[in-house]
């Protein structure tokens, strides 16, 4: 596996060698729904310059989060994964902070996202940087049968 070209901690943009460790983190971050091998392939083709990663001191991702780029001025945070031993550290919020700033750059105006509502911390952070819930409440089986979501909005 290459060095990173940053020191761990910092995000950089995610590259094609980055596939395994992708896998395994979303699988870690989220073992109960993990993307598909060629979901993330292909994500990862379309949008590796809003793919941020960040690596641990081994070299090994902890952490991403996935955007998509503007159109008609609106992003979509389609993912961020945190590996479950490094939450709570702050790296969520410093990949929110850096893909927020890239996409403001990029010309979004509107950024949304899906949150689970019961994922208390995740609302919290989103929150935190200025994302508003959606007004009618969670959306019932959004992603299939017991996975509901709650729609969240930020004006840049």
């Amino acid at each position: 596996m290459p060095a990173p070209s940053l020191p761990p901690g910092h995000p950089r943009e995610a590259n094609g060698q980055d596939m395994p460790d992708l896998l395994r983190l979303d699988g870690a971050a989220f073992p109960d729904d993990p993307m598909r091998n060629s979901t993330l392939r292909q994500l990862l083709d379309m949008y590796a310059d809003h793919l941020l990663v960040i690596d641990d001191d081994d070299g090994h991702l902890c952490a991403y989060v996935l955007s998509t780029p503007p159109y008609g001025g609106e992003s979509w945070i389609f993912s961020l994964g945190v590996a479950p031993t490094r939450r709570r550290k702050g790296l969520a919020r410093t990949l929110m902070t850096q893909a927020l700033e890239i996409l403001r750059a990029d010309g979004a105006s509107i950024v949304r996202l899906w949150v689970e509502p019961t994922n208390e911390p995740a609302r919290a952070l989103y929150e935190s940087l200025g994302f508003i819930p959606d007004p009618e409440g969670p959306h019932l089986d959004h992603f299939g049968p017991g996975a509901h979501r709650l729609g969240m909005t930020l004006k840049l």
